[in-house]
C-alpha cells in the first residue's frame, strides 16, 4: 500500500513540475531598438527596467531603424521589435502590442533661408533625412511621394540626427527631416540656436491623408521652453504612430508582461498626447495580439494583483480558450434533460405504430385466425412493455401503453366470441 501511495506521489510531484516548467516563461529577451542613444533606444532600456522587476533580462540590440528592427524580428532574429508607423514587417504573422506613442516629423531648416511651408514647392535644397535603413529615411521617401516631390528636385543627404543638426549649423545642408519625440536631448539644444528655424508645413492634414499611416498632432505655445518661449507659435505636424511588435511564438506570459509595461510606460499625458492614448490596438497595420488586446482594451483582472504574472496570464489564456467552449456547451446542457426526456419516451413510443396497426385491422372484419394472431403479437407488446427498463419518473408513459393494449385485447375477445361456433 506505501508503495502505491509512494507512485501516486510522485506522478503527482512530476505533473506538477511538468505544468510549472510549461507554464513558467523564458527569462531571456531580445528587443531591436535603434541607434546608440536614441528615442528607441532610451524607449527600450525603460523596457528593460521594468521587466528587470520580475527577473526577465531585456537584451537591447542596437540596430539602424525601423528597416532593420522589421527585417530582425520578421527573421526570428528578436523577440520584440519597436517598427516606426508605415514599416512593417514581411513575414505577415509578426503580431503587434499596439501602438505605442506618436513620432512627429519635424523639420528644421536654416534661419536666414525662406522655404517655402508648402514641400511641393522645394527645389535645390540640400535635404537630409536619416541614415539608410531608418525609418525617417523609409518615411521621407512616402512623404515625397504624397505631396509630388521628385528625388531629383533636391540634394538629398543621409546623416545621423545629430550630425544633421551640426551640419544645420555648419551651413552644410538646408533643411534636416527627424521622425522623433518633440522633446528629444538633440532637438531641444537645436530649438534655442540662432541658425535653425522650426519649418512649420502647410497643408499639413491635407499630407497627411494622402499617407495611410499618419496623423496630424498639435504642439502648443511654449511646449518645449517658456523662457525663451519655444514654440513661439503653435504648429501642426505630421505624426506617425511607433508600434511594438512582437514573435508570434512568445510565451504568452511574456506578451502579457510587455503589455502591462507598455500600458505603464506609454498611458501618461505628454506634449502632444492626451492621457490614456497609448497603447492602441487601432489602426495599427498589423494584427494585434488578442491577449494584448484584451488587456490594453479591458485592464488587468482581479488576480494580477495577486498572481505571479506568469500565472494571470495562463488564466487570461485558458479563459479565452474556454469562453467559446462555454457558449456552446451551456445551452447543451440546457437541452439535455429535454433531450433525455424524450429519449425515455421513445422507448415507449416506437411501440404504438404496431399496437395502432392492429386496430385498424380489428376495423377490417378478421377472421378467427388473424384475430388469434393480433392477441398473440398484443402478448408480445404488453410482455416487452412489462421488461422495459426506464426511470420511475418515466413509467407513466409505459403504463398507458399496457393500458392502451388492454383495451385492444378486449376489443378481440369481444369480436372472438362474436364469431359462429
Amino acid at each position: 500500500m506505501r508503495i502505491w501511495t509512494l507512485l501516486a506521489t510522485l506522478v503527482l510531484l512530476l505533473g506538477f513540475a511538468l505544468i510549472y516548467f510549461q507554464l513558467h516563461p523564458p527569462k531571456k529577451l531580445t528587443i531591436a531598438a535603434g541607434p546608440h542613444n536614441g528615442a528607441y533606444g532610451q524607449v527600450a532600456d525603460r523596457y528593460r527596467k521594468i521587466l528587470a522587476r520580475d527577473g526577465i533580462d531585456l537584451k537591447v540590440i542596437e540596430t539602424a531603424g525601423s528597416v532593420e528592427n522589421a527585417q530582425l524580428i520578421s527573421a526570428g532574429q528578436v523577440d520584440v521589435a519597436i517598427l516606426q508607423g508605415g514599416i512593417s514587417p514581411s513575414d505577415p504573422a509578426i503580431e503587434a502590442i499596439g501602438s505605442i506613442f506618436f513620432e512627429p516629423m519635424i523639420f528644421l531648416a536654416r534661419s536666414e533661408l525662406k522655404i517655402s511651408t508648402n514641400p511641393a514647392l522645394w527645389r535645390g535644397l540640400r535635404i537630409s533625412a536619416g541614415q539608410p535603413g531608418s525609418g525617417t529615411a523609409a518615411a521621407f521617401v512616402d512623404f515625397q511621394v504624397a505631396v509630388g516631390l521628385g528625388a531629383e528636385n533636391n540634394r538629398q543627404m543621409s546623416l545621423s540626427y545629430q550630425d544633421a543638426v551640426a551640419a544645420l549649423v555648419a551651413d552644410e545642408i538646408d533643411v534636416a527631416v527627424f521622425v522623433a519625440p518633440i522633446d528629444a536631448p538633440y532637438l531641444k539644444k537645436a530649438y534655442n540656436l540662432p541658425d535653425i528655424q522650426f519649418l512649420s508645413l502647410a497643408y499639413s492634414d491635407a499630407i497627411s491623408r494622402r499617407l495611410e499611416y499618419a496623423n496630424t498632432v498639435t504642439v502648443p505655445t511654449g511646449a518645449i521652453s517658456l523662457n525663451p518661449v519655444v514654440p513661439a507659435i503653435p504648429h501642426s505636424l505630421l505624426a506617425l504612430e511607433a508600434r511594438l511588435a512582437i514573435d508570434p511564438d512568445l510565451h504568452p506570459a511574456l506578451v502579457n508582461r510587455i503589455t502591462m509595461a507598455a500600458k505603464e510606460l506609454h498611458g501618461a499625458r505628454d506634449l502632444i498626447t492626451d492621457p490614456e492614448t497609448f497603447p492602441a490596438v487601432e489602426g495599427v497595420e498589423m494584427p494585434v495580439n488578442n491577449a494584448a488586446r484584451l488587456l490594453i482594451q479591458e485592464g488587468p483582472s482581479a488576480w494580477h494583483d495577486w498572481l505571479p504574472y506568469w500565472m494571470a496570464a495562463q488564466v487570461n489564456r485558458l479563459l479565452l480558450l474556454l469562453l467559446p467552449v462555454l457558449f456552446i456547451l451551456l445551452p447543451l446542457f440546457r437541452a439535455l434533460p429535454a433531450l433525455y426526456a424524450y429519449f425515455m419516451g421513445w422507448k415507449v413510443w416506437h411501440y404504438y405504430p404496431e399496437i395502432r396497426e392492429i386496430e385498424e385491422k380489428l376495423d377490417e372484419d378478421p377472421d378467427a385466425q388473424m384475430l388469434v394472431e393480433m392477441d398473440a403479437k398484443l402478448n408480445e407488446l404488453d410482455d416487452r412493455l412489462s421488461r422495459l427498463r426506464v426511470p420511475g419518473a418515466y413509467r407513466q408513459a409505459a403504463y398507458h401503453a399496457r393500458i392502451h393494449i388492454d383495451l385492444v385485447r378486449k376489443r378481440i375477445e369481444t369480436l372472438q366470441q362474436a364469431q359462429p361456433a
